[in-house]
């Protein structure tokens, strides 16, 4: 009996060892059972709304590094607003390194293993460089480079990223706004769109407009913010902030799933021009009573000039495309930012509107060539290619020629809940350990054009 008890007991022990070291050789080829965030420096409200939907494959605790003030106040404020709100609220356990040594501490600590980041643009690539070096993912808010000294440095951290088996993902929301998504469906149907046409200056093959304001609420409140956010040094000019969304899409769209070659791309034309504020629309929107010394340079008769508009007219894999985004002061009451977009085609144009007579919400027209009645073929390409995805897509005649698109609620889920949808993406590369393989060069690609725009608009 004593022989066969110490046999069972050897037999465990065997299993247990054999057990242990079949999990430790898994962990070694496999990445971590639960993606454990490192919010750094959060200067920018997109970095609370990563939180704002908790996520089954992310550690409940997140780690905060960030130099004391109103800034990671705002952040924290906002993380515990989703804590306690009543419907659907979140686990968010926080904790927090408030220290000047931010970006040391969160590196040498290493208590993550993906960084968030969305804040100072001057600073952000510099931290993304930082963090590939020490082995730690990038999760990141656009713009991940505002200037051509950055985009080298961009370059580099994709190069030093793939060498550490790290990602570096920019947070593109852009892409999961439902008419964008249908009308990159409907270009991808010839029998609706026909073939996109090369496009002239006067008529590019894609157009991709926004308007975004500066006063504005977020989450339920008006949203404060810092007083860098107007100071291009620091934030990046209008030419290489938002334009990354749309020439994101202009990529996304023209060129599904391929990659794209920054010598494919030609720089055209590029301009710049500022929004210009009073001291009483500054401080509405910061909630500072004075512009600072560092915002002096760009005060002329007591007004500030903030050049965050632009426009880039450029080639790109032989087809001209024209992007361009304004800031206004504030939206007229009922409506937001507003997103305008023409993909011009053989057949037909696929054109989004947000305008009065759309109710200030996005909408997505189908305009004939030459008048061609296109109902038919609308409705099979609804039935063959759409319905599939994206159920209860219906179409109306407007005018002779002029269809619109009708596209469910259910899938209209606003700006906000598209930071979840994005997030879920980068989820499911970093389980995978890799990114399409498009992406990365598409992302070099992106910030190419609208670094070399910025150069050449300063010219």
């Amino acid at each position: 009996m004593l022989k066969r008890s110490i046999l069972l007991l050897l037999t465990l022990l065997c299993l247990a060892c054999g057990e242990d070291k079949k999990e430790a050789i898994a962990g070694k080829e496999s990445l971590p059972a639960k993606v454990r965030l490192m919010t750094l420096n959060p200067g920018h409200f997109h970095a609370a709304l990563v939180h704002k939907t908790m996520y089954p494959e992310i550690d409940s605790t997140i780690h905060i590094y960030a130099p004391k003030g109103l800034e990671v106040d705002d952040f924290l404020s906002k993380i515990e607003g989703y804590n306690s709100r009543e419907a659907d609220p979140t686990q968010w356990n926080l904790k927090i390194h408030k220290t000047d040594n931010f970006l040391n501490q969160m590196v040498g600590e290493k208590a993550g293993n993906v960084m968030v980041v969305a804040g100072k643009n001057s600073e952000k690539i510099d931290y993304i460089l930082a963090a590939v070096k020490a082995g730690i993912n990038v999760y990141a808010d656009k713009p991940m480079a505002i200037n051509p000294e950055g985009f080298i440095k961009l370059k580099e951290a994709f190069k030093i990223a793939k060498e550490n088996n790290v990602l570096i993902y920019d947070i593109m929301t852009e892409r999961f706004e439902s008419t964008t998504i249908m009308q990159k469906m409907f270009s991808g149907i010839p029998s609706v769109f026909g073939d996109v046409v090369d496009g002239t200056i006067a008529e590019p093959s894609v157009v991709k407009e926004s308007v975004h304001h500066f006063y504005k609420n977020v989450s339920g409140k008006p949203l404060v913010r810092p007083s860098w956010f107007f100071d291009v040094n620091e934030e990046g000019e209008g030419i290489v902030d938002v334009t990354t969304h749309l020439v994101d899409l202009v990529q996304w769209e023209l060129f599904p799933n391929q990659v794209i070659d920054t010598a494919a791309i030609e720089i055209v034309e590029a301009k710049r021009w500022p929004t210009i504020l009073t001291l009483e629309e500054f401080a509405n929107a910061t909630q500072q009573t004075e512009f600072p010394d560092y915002l002096r340079k760009d005060v002329i008769d007591d007004k500030l000039h903030v050049y965050c508009n632009g426009e880039i007219i450029y080639r790109i894999n032989g087809k001209l495309a024209k992007v361009s985004v304004i800031w206004n002061y504030k939206a007229p009451e009922g409506t937001g930012d507003t997103h305008y977009s023409i993909m011009r085609g053989t057949k037909a144009n696929l054109v989004i509107k947000q305008g009065e007579a759309e109710g200030y919400k996005p909408t997505l027209y189908i305009e004939s060539i030459d008048g061609v009645d296109l109902l038919a073929e609308i409705k099979k390409g609804i039935t063959n290619s759409i319905e599939a995805t994206y159920q209860g897509v219906t179409v109306a005649q407007v005018a002779k020629g002029v269809w619109k698109i009708n596209i469910p609620e259910k899938y209209k889920i606003g700006h906000e809940a598209h930071f979840s949808q994005v997030t879920k993406n980068f989820l499911k590369y970093y389980k995978a350990g890799v990114l399409p393989e498009w992406e990365v060069p598409n992302m070099i690609a992106k910030y190419y054009t609208t670094t070399t725009a910025l150069k050449k608009a300063m010219e």
